[in-house]
């Protein structure tokens, strides 16, 4: 359990050189993404290329929802060389740094009318070198620091993340419209340098043998008949329970059957938020808001609470530790979703407005950060990157998919009942942080034997 701190010392977090770093490395993560969704749509159609081609661009996307796949491969293969002077995850992370600067200059090289095909695949390896960055970049953040800086971590990454989204989003249609598209891609990939520079500068995480992940790496390959690997067979069946089995089996070692309660914690934290966004905007939009309306209070509010809230929950997990810094963000964005459905029954008011995007994005900041501090929390530094990539797919993934019947409540309910509905999505979250810190507490108090 984190002890609690004096403000004072919490605030000192954002001192740490480790802390700071994590804006530069945030930055780099954050450029690649909307360079292969909303900014290269919006480059294809200013072409004048088909909206149903721009459509299938979208299925880019997948790459990153899949990354589970081959962060076990990262997990455990060290680069020849460059792991030598770099260390394993610098060089993973230099690695993938270089192949988004390759691919985003072969998309500012190519011609959209007669090369379309190329564009795309030019995109989906950008995408690919995109999500093994975030793997990398997870793996490292985790590995870097203890739990208690985990919050403050998440939110310089998340601030960095942020500027990097302007950039590639704002910043490239102000080149592309002084320039052309062509020249706002090769500046987006001359940017990627930051992160370059990052990677160079960062000291690389110690790397200890695990015990425990030996002994049931060990204990697995024996129960596989494959302890010996005599053959490549064999070798090929420890490698895979080496690296995809040993992680699971650990995870429900370490944690017994309180893991369940954790993965289903996992599954719905980010639901009631994730449900809301996808009709919010528009839902502005049929209050009567103009687009300049709302992106010029998302773009302002927006961009500043994100990052005051992420802030924010970085400082209440050193204060007051992790599971009561979760359980006031999923309460706050329980009573902020309440606001929206306020918002619905009210006259439209840029003031008001205003005030709900900001408590909106408040708590969505601070419960994004101390998420991610509660995952970094749950993972096993020997198997770091697979855990967590699993940990961020089932965040996301059962979320998104509830995400998609947004619309058809809506057009049946309307947005008041929707919006009680998103909020009333949270609430299991609340109720599985608060069984969770129960079962904490009952742990602490039961006496250890002699």
């Amino acid at each position: 359990m984190t002890s609690e701190k004096s403000w004072r010392s919490a605030f000192s977090v954002y001192t740490q050189p480790h802390v700071l770093s994590m804006i530069f490395l945030g930055f780099s993560a954050g450029l690649p993404f909307l360079l292969v969704f909303s900014t290269l749509s919006a480059w294809l159609r200013d072409e004048g290329i088909d909206r149903s081609l721009i459509g299938f661009f979208s299925w880019v996307g997948v790459t990153y929802s899949i990354k589970v796949f081959w962060a076990p491969v990262i997990d455990r293969l060290s680069l020849p060389f460059f792991c030598r002077i770099l260390g394993k995850r610098r060089s993973w992370m230099l690695l993938a740094q270089i192949g988004i600067m390759a691919g985003l200059i072969g998309m500012a090289g190519v011609d959209v009318h007669s090369q379309l095909r190329l564009c795309a695949l030019f995109a989906v390896w950008v995408a690919f070198c995109s999500a093994t960055q975030d793997i990398v970049i997870d793996a490292y953040r985790i590995e870097r620091a203890d739990a208690e800086y985990q919050g403050a971590m998440a939110a310089t990454y998340v601030l960095g993340y942020r500027i990097a989204l302007l950039l590639a989003g704002a910043g490239a249609f102000y080149i592309a419209d002084f320039f052309n598209w062509r020249s706002a891609y090769w500046v987006m990939a001359a940017a990627m340098s930051i992160g370059v520079l990052a990677t160079l500068c960062i000291r690389e995480p110690e790397h200890k043998p695990v015990n425990g992940a030996i002994r049931i790496e060990k204990e697995l390959e024996n129960a596989l008949g494959v302890a010996e690997a005599k053959n490549f067979r064999q070798r090929l069946l420890a490698g895979f329970s080496d690296a995809v089995l040993s992680p699971f089996v650990e995870f429900f070692r370490r944690n017994g059957r309180t893991g369940l309660l954790i993965l289903m914690l996992i599954a719905v934290y980010k639901m009631s938020d994730i449900t809301l966004g996808v009709m919010s905007n528009p839902f502005y939009l049929d209050l009567g808001f103009n687009k300049k309306d709302i992106a010029d209070i998302s773009k302002i509010f927006g961009f500043f609470m994100t990052i005051a809230g992420a802030s924010l929950g970085g400082l209440l997990v050193v204060r007051y530790g992790i599971m009561k810094s979760l359980l006031l963000g999923s309460v706050m964005v329980v009573v902020t979703n309440l606001l929206f459905a306020t918002l619905a029954l009210t006259e439209p008011s840029k003031l008001l407005l205003a005030g709900v995007i900001s408590a909106d994005n408040l708590s969505g900041g601070l419960a994004t950060s101390v998420f991610i501090a509660y995952l970094s929390s749950l993972t096993s530094t020997a198997y770091t990157a697979t855990q967590y990539a699993l940990f961020s797919s089932l965040m996301t993934l059962p979320a998104q998919f509830l995400g998609g019947f947004s619309g058809v409540i809506v057009d049946r309910f309307g947005y008041y009942a929707f919006f009680l509905y998103a909020s009333a999505v949270g609430l299991p979250a609340i109720l599985l942080v608060l069984l969770l810190m129960y079962r904490e507490k009952m742990m602490r108090t039961v006496p250890s034997g002699p």
